[in-house]
């Protein structure tokens, strides 16, 4: 058997190339995502109830007694995203602490408490901000990373790795206010196992380009590596309209209304393949002015389909109190128009 030792050469030179030349692409993959986790987390923020909290976490409960928690700063001239139970709610006032470690009072200008999200102020311009990516289409098995400050500001900016368990989740929580326990629902929502604790709330969560796709929101206790995230879509047209018009002026139908995810929660006698089940009208909101009835099922807005209330809100959300939509709903196996004009929350 003849062995041509000088090909043999050759290809085991090939073979180290190429070889070579994998791992300098890996290596440069992991460089730029690197540094792009990096810059986004530059721009997450600390954020507190309490002024002059000082760093310590070595209380019985440090993050409940201080309501520390997590923020992104998303514009240059000061707004900052976070979620309602970590600034407080609309017209409070919280205080945040930079990169740099200086601090600030923020006024919080908008929030939104089914969502759990909020949007604070700082006085301050030329700041570095996050990108913000889609939640649209995003998938399950995705590589996610979500940034916070865990269990308080000693541990701030903490990075952790995961993947996109879950989306379009609904999640039933219990509040005990008083003497009742308060039960809400949050739905739309990305599910993930990049760890996420109590202080993460209000941090980001990014994929590989470093765009956010959600804001860490809550996290069941019970279960280990199971965590939510609130899509970024769906606040993402009043975060443009305070970067570019300084203010926003919510627009709403005056309904409360749940997708076929939670629906089921509430009445099991109530079945629709497509759609938003209308469960309540505002007395003094622009719909009830309509022939709009509780039971009605919404499939359509200005011809776009919904399926999810987070796509209604977002939808709502691009409009201005005084615009006028057309709802197509779903009534005894009929389809209806009804024109709404919208009013200002």
């Amino acid at each position: 058997m003849n062995i041509d030792i000088n090909k043999s050469v050759r290809l085991e030179e090939n073979n180290v190339e190429r070889t070579s030349q994998t791992f300098n692409y890996a290596h440069k993959e992991d460089e730029e995502l690197q540094n792009m986790i990096e810059k986004t987390t530059s721009c997450v923020v600390g954020i507190s109830k309490i002024k002059n909290t000082g760093s310590t976490i070595f209380l019985n409960d440090g993050v409940g007694e201080l309501g520390l928690g997590s923020g992104v700063i998303v514009t240059e001239n000061g707004y900052i995203l976070s979620n309602e139970h970590v600034t407080g709610k609309k017209f409070s006032n919280c205080y945040v602490t930079l990169e740099d470690g200086r601090s600030y009072k923020a006024n919080v200008v908008w929030s939104n408490s089914s969502l759990d999200l909020s949007i604070c102020k700082i006085n301050m311009t030329g700041l570095t901000y996050a990108t913000l990516g889609s939640s649209e289409n995003i998938k399950v098995g995705q590589a996610v990373y979500a940034i916070g400050n865990p269990i308080g500001f000693e541990f701030q900016r903490t990075v952790t790795a995961g993947i996109i368990s879950a989306v379009n989740r609904t999640i039933k929580l219990e509040e005990k206010q008083e003497n009742e326990i308060k039960v809400s629902y949050m739905d739309d929502l990305i599910q993930t196992d990049a760890t996420i604790n109590q202080g993460n709330s209000g941090g980001p969560l990014i994929n590989a380009n470093g765009e956010i796709i959600g804001i860490n929101t809550v996290k069941i206790t019970s279960a280990e590596g199971i965590g939510f995230a609130v899509p970024i879509d769906v606040v993402k047209p009043i975060i443009n309209r305070f970067s570019k018009e300084g203010k926003f002026e919510e627009a709403t139908l005056g309904i409360f209304a749940y997708d076929k995810e939670v629906i089921k929660y509430l009445n099991n006698d109530v079945t629709f393949n497509e759609g938003i089940y209308v469960v309540k009208i505002a007395k003094d909101g622009p719909a009830a002015k309509t022939n709009l009835k509780t039971g009605d099922v919404i499939t359509k807005i200005n011809g776009n389909s919904i399926n999810r209330m987070s796509e209604l809100r977002t939808y709502i959300y691009r409009k201005k109190p005084g615009e006028k939509v057309t709802l197509t709903i779903s009534r005894n196996n009929k389809e209806l128009p009804i024109e709404v004009t919208l009013s200002k929350k």
